[in-house]
């Protein structure tokens, strides 16, 4: 097929404004903690029409430092993060054993917006990551069965006979157990929210986790002593 790439790229436009609506954003105004604004920002994006605005890039690093990144979907945020799942033999699953940080970006093009996301990662007990799994789809549950993820295919064909016996036996047994599916949570030390502006004024707020400073400084004060985990946030703009 020969397709002139150059060509495409040109004819497209970034925020169209016959499909996308950019909202005003005043950071001013901005709850104290990035959850609440995510929330709000997630609401507005299903409300919008965007499409599957629960999708999420996930980045993470293999041992030797060397970034890898891929679509996931995001299964909840709390106060102890932003929750998504994986096999733990996977690519992700291995790197996030080699190097348990990571960073997420959401991307909702319909508003003009981005939020980005990263720190250390978690995994959840065990009993949760059943909990997550058996709430998803008969789907989603066959797929976990299948297993071998990132592992090397032999064939279509083999793929095919393998997902045809995981359909099987989730909808057999939906309480069936994917011992290797993983819960993970990222509880971020920085959060930033990307409101774009047609005349290119983006505005970018960060949230910026200050409980690590305020531990130190704590522990100076008392002597060295353990300092105790307060959970804050700095708000600060960043230049477009």
């Amino acid at each position: 097929m020969d397709t002139d790439l150059d060509a495409l790229l040109r004819s497209l436009r970034v925020w169209d404004p016959e499909v996308t609506r950019l909202p005003a954003f005043d950071p001013g105004e901005a709850p104290a903690d990035p959850l609440d604004l995510f929330t709000a920002w997630f609401a507005q994006a299903v409300a919008a029409g965007e499409p599957e605005p629960h999708t999420m890039s996930l980045a993470t690093a293999d041992a030797g430092g060397d970034p890898d990144v891929r679509v996931v979907m995001l299964h909840g945020a709390d106060a102890r993060g932003w929750a998504f799942a994986t096999h733990a033999g996977s690519r992700k699953g291995r790197q996030l054993a080699a190097r348990p940080h990571a960073a997420l970006l959401f991307y909702w093009p319909v508003l003009g917006r981005q939020v980005r996301v990263r720190g250390p990662v978690t995994t959840a007990p065990r009993a949760e990551a059943r909990t997550d799994l058996h709430a998803r789809s008969t789907g989603a549950l066959a797929a976990a069965l299948t297993g071998a993820q990132s592992e090397l295919l032999g064939s279509l064909g083999e793929l095919d006979r393998a997902s045809a016996a995981a359909w099987q036996r989730a909808e057999a047994a939906p309480d069936t157990d994917a011992p290797s599916w993983t819960l993970y949570r990222l509880r971020p030390d920085e959060v930033e929210f990307f409101q774009g502006d047609a005349r290119r004024r983006h505005v970018r707020l960060r949230y910026r986790a200050r409980a690590e400073q305020e531990g130190r400084e704590e522990r100076a004060g008392q002597g060295g002593q353990e300092g105790r985990e307060e959970r804050g946030w700095v708000r600060e703009l960043l230049w477009p």
